[in-house]
């Protein structure tokens, strides 16, 4: 059954950024980011999160992170040019992203927010983060969703 393109695929197809898509049996629930590098067969390494924060000013973020790290509020905050910053609920995020909990995409969120990436996407030649769906990955060169995202690149894990 072919997989429809998500939102985050066809921005990729209309600026000729390569990617590859794959995707991973969500059946069993586990959708962390560690669960799912393993099913897909990635390192651990190579596969990010998406989170979303919203600073003091009431700015919403996008931090982009190894699924096994845990986002450093005080550099994410700091990076961001916040006093602080806090994570946006579970419930809040398609609100503000158009995206839900486990698929939640940097690339094609209903307004282009700040992003940051972590500086370990660096030493890898792939990327992989959310399609914008569950089950549904996008595997692609950590510059060309830096550019895509005009994300900064920068240190923000613990």
């Amino acid at each position: 059954m072919a997989q429809a393109k998500t939102n985050a695929m066809r921005i990729l197809d209309a600026k000729k950024i390569s990617y590859e898509m794959v995707t991973y049996d969500n059946k069993d629930g586990k959708i962390d980011g560690v669960s799912v590098a393993a099913k897909i067969g990635r390192k651990v390494n190579e596969v990010y999160k998406t989170l979303v924060a919203q600073g003091h000013s009431k700015a919403i973020y996008v931090f982009v992170i190894p699924v096994a790290e845990e986002l450093d509020l005080k550099k994410a905050a700091k990076a961001a040019g916040e006093k602080n910053l806090e994570m946006v609920p579970v419930k809040d995020i398609q609100k503000w992203t158009g995206y839900i909990r486990g698929g939640c995409s940097p690339i094609g969120m209903k307004k282009e927010y700040k992003t940051f990436i972590d500086e370990s996407c660096r030493q890898i030649d792939s990327i992989v983060v959310s399609a914008g769906k569950i089950g549904v990955q996008i595997v692609l060169a950590p510059k060309s969703l830096q550019e895509l995202t005009k994300a900064d690149i920068i240190d923000i894990v613990k």
